[in-house]
């Protein structure tokens, strides 16, 4: 989908301990990070990114509201539910993190 719409995919990973190396290695614009992982949650993978330069987005099955408070307090561009995920929406995202 993300090819399809005009992205360019330059790494995927199967946990979060593989994203953090492959966006440490590869320093994306983006990094498109699923809420939950085998390993460790989302939040604390965009937590040891942080310093690094890519923009995070969050995404999940689940809705913003069931992430409350962690939600709001992390550092992350944005979140997207799964149902809304399209590269209109990272857009739209992306222009008002900017």
């Amino acid at each position: 989908m993300l090819e399809r719409e005009g992205f360019v995919v330059v790494g995927e990973a199967v946990d979060g301990a593989s994203a953090i190396k492959i966006a440490r290695a590869v320093r994306p614009d983006l990094v498109l990070l699923d809420v939950v992982l085998p390993d460790l949650s989302g939040f604390d993978v965009a937590e040891r990114l942080r310093s690094g330069p890519s923009k995070i987005i969050l995404v999940s099955s689940r809705g913003r509201d069931d992430f409350g408070p962690r939600l709001r307090q992390s550092r992350v561009t944005g979140f997207i539910s799964k149902d809304e995920l399209s590269g209109e929406r990272l857009r739209e995202l992306l222009e008002e993190g900017a």
